[in-house]
């Protein structure tokens, strides 16, 4: 998700620009050059339009250009001819075009919504390129043929020549700097992973867990690209996917050593006698971090083998056997995704494409890409699309204000531009401001400096000392949304040139359009779709309570994979929605990692069913319908506690489950139960099985 606006910055030229950020705003002005010297020598009706379009796709990672580059063509061209299509048929209708461009930008703009990769910019391009095409194109319809073939011209070269340039001059690749943030998140899952085993105090847990979760969606994302990059890590792609899978198994697995060992610690703060000495010789293997030696993951893994088939065999069925057992193989499971992550990035570092036989099954899994999709949120985006749209063209068709034209156009890109932010009113607000402020100097380059000229060359010099410097903060994310709006402002003024209307009324119009585009959009928006964060941060974890309710409630084995990678995408989102809300949502009643172990638990006993017996079945059947309809109540906004049948529905389960002969999969049944108790009923004794009134009340339900 982008950042919120409200907090950038001014420009201002201090600090000094860094060499990044100069070469990437000297790469930004020679393809806009680039692409304006073609498109003159083309003789395209609107050559500034191709000098815009370069700085719109623009980006100081290289691999970031080159991903979307031809998404972005491919959007532009299905636009175009969208746009052709409807005016064709609706040209004598113009309040039925106004209805299906809005209905065509609406119905764009919420599959882009739902697709969280480069592939997005398809769908939200061919949006509002329609819009782009068919409301200047009204005036002319029989010229809507080469009108819209000449946008897709300037657009398209408008990206090859920031493609070419950005790929070919002093590349700028993804890798080191997806390199640099993948070790940061190992050494912050190394560090936690210590911090857990040491008993750190539960508010710098919950830290940092939710910075690990939003490293992670991060990295995920930044992935995507990878495939384009400019550097040789591009043919990483299946290693450093594979890693990251792997990481994404650390959040739930070390929430669920840290609560094992809150509840295996002895009023006296001791471990039993057969954990501590374990538990200590993992701790010192992490410790010693990339350097440790391999063999002794495989020696602890051994050891910790041993010593579950020791309390296995042990168990009466009581849960203090049964929680020490889940402790021993969830420290197995954090042993191995470790072991896992040093070898998968050692394997990153030898630059070898092929992965090991034992590293590539990490490789195969099917999870990566599953993102959170809102498709409630990615509607009322649509509908404040079409609302917007509707509105500003019955105002164009009802006053015949000559430039409502420009007025539609921005309704229906400001409209799409700031659908993924939780409150799109300010960053609208921010472009506003800043549009405002660009009239002057888009003035007097319009009205002084350019009718003075008439050499590309000079033409070039004129704009170097706005354009360059303004390229240096588009580089800064601080001060990228206000530096835009004041090249967008130049641009388009600029772009009265090409229809030979470069005069003070036809400015003053053009600018009034641009404005009460942008208003319009700002206030459709602030109608239909503007939500804090604290209420995206609750619709966060209604929607993965009524996930679970679904999984809870299946008769069918579900997949555990597309579960586990959607929620720890949530787990991501929510974290920064927690940042953005401050103090108006409980942090500490909120634990979503908590919820991805209920799913992951729920989906295991599922999937051990077929061993635990005629006898287990139905008490299991009886423990999953309690579960759903728990977390039913919860998405439903009654925060009851959970009931207190399911601990009876529980010990009856764990009894039935530890008297069937032991295999892999009733130990499997075992450490779920253990965990599903513990996440529900953190507060009942393992040693009790009856509830009192305390344990009722489960860290969820005071949620």
């Amino acid at each position: 998700m982008p950042k919120s606006p409200n907090s950038a910055p001014a420009l201002s030229l201090s600090p000094a620009p860094t060499f990044n950020e100069l070469v990437f705003s000297l790469k930004s002005f020679a393809a806009s050059m680039l692409a304006l010297y073609i498109a003159f020598g083309m003789g395209l009706p609107r050559p500034f339009w191709a000098m815009l379009t370069a700085y719109v796709v623009s980006s100081p990672l290289s691999g970031t250009v080159r991903s979307k580059a031809v998404y972005r063509v491919v959007g532009t061209v299905i636009g175009s001819i969208a746009s052709i299509v409807l005016t064709v048929e609706l040209i004598n209708a113009p309040e039925l075009l106004s209805l299906a461009v809005g209905l065509w930008v609406g119905g764009c703009l919420f599959v882009s919504l739902l697709d969280r990769t480069p592939r997005s910019y398809v769908f939200m391009l061919a949006g509002y390129t329609a819009g782009l095409i068919v409301f200047p194109g009204v005036a002319n319809p029989e010229a809507i043929f080469d009108t819209g073939l000449a946008r897709v011209e300037e657009i398209i070269l408008g990206i090859v020549c920031a493609t070419v340039i950005h790929s070919v001059v002093l590349p700028r690749g993804l890798g080191p700097v997806l390199l640099g943030k993948l070790d940061a998140a190992l050494r912050d899952a190394e560090r936690w992973t210590l911090d857990a085993l040491d008993g750190a105090e539960i508010d710098a847990r919950l830290r940092d867990r939710h910075k690990m979760a939003t490293d992670l969606t991060e990295l995920r994302v930044m992935t995507t690209h990878l495939p384009y990059d400019t550097s040789d890590l591009r043919w990483m792609t299946r290693p450093m996917r594979a890693l990251q899978d792997r990481m994404v198994y650390l959040l739930p697995v070390l929430t669920a050593v840290q609560d094992r060992l809150i509840a295996l610690r002895r009023a006296d703060g001791t471990l039993p006698p057969d954990v501590a000495p374990v538990l200590t010789a993992v701790r010192d293997w992490i410790a010693a971090g990339a350097g440790a030696d391999p063999v002794e993951a495989d020696r602890l893994t051994g050891w910790l083998d041993r010593l579950a088939a020791e309390v296995s065999a042990g168990s009466a069925g009581d849960w203090e056997a049964a929680t020490r057992f889940s402790f021993i193989r969830r420290l197995r499971s954090l042993v191995e995704i470790h072991r896992d992550c040093r070898a998968l990035r050692a394997h990153i570092a030898s630059g070898d494409h092929a992965l090991p036989d034992h590293l590539d099954p990490l490789a195969r899994k099917r999870s990566r890409g599953v993102f959170h999709l809102d498709h409630g949120m990615a509607l009322w985006s649509a509908a404040a699309a079409l609302l917007g749209i509707t509105v500003i063209c019955a105002f164009w068709i009802l006053t015949g204000w000559s430039s409502g034209s420009m007025a539609a156009m921005m309704v229906a890109v400001f409209t799409c531009f700031f659908a993924s932010f939780d409150d799109p009113v300010p960053g609208i607000r921010l472009f506003l401001v800043y549009t405002l402020a660009s009239m002057p100097l888009s003035a007097f380059y319009l009205l002084v400096v350019l009718p003075s000229f008439d050499s590309f060359p000079i033409l070039a010099l004129c704009l170097a000392p706005t354009l360059v410097t303004l390229g240096v903060f588009v580089a800064r994310p601080a001060t990228m949304g206000k530096a835009m709006a004041l090249i967008f402002g130049v641009g388009g003024s600029l772009s009265l040139l090409d229809t030979g209307t470069g005069d003070f009324a036809s400015f003053l119009n053009s600018s009034a359009g641009q404005i009460v585009g942008i208003v319009t959009a700002m206030l459709v928006t602030r109608l239909c779709r503007s939500v804090g964060a604290a209420w995206s941060a609750r619709r966060l974890l209604h929607v993965g309570w009524r996930e679970i309710a679904d999984l809870a409630g299946r008769r069918t084995v579900p997949a555990a994979d597309g579960f586990e990678s959607r929620m720890l995408d949530r787990v991501g989102l929510l974290s920064a929605r927690l940042a953005q809300a401050g103090g108006s949502v409980d942090v500490d009643a909120i634990d979503a990692v908590r919820d991805l172990r209920v799913g992951l638990n729920v989906v295991e006993l599922q999937r051990v069913r077929p061993v635990l017996g005629a006898e287990a079945g139905p008490v299991l059947d009886r423990l999953l319908r309690g579960v759903a309809a728990h977390f039913r109540a919860l998405s439903a906004k009654r925060p009851d506690p959970a009931p207190a049948e399911l601990l009876g529905s529980m010990d009856a389960l764990l009894s039935a489950v530890t008297t069937a002969p032991r295999c892999p999969d009733r130990d499997r049944a075992v450490v779920a139960l253990a965990s599903l108790r513990r996440s529900l009923f953190p507060d009942a004794a393992i040693g009790d099985p009856q509830p009192t009134d305390e344990m009722q009340f489960s860290e969820r339900a005071r949620a």
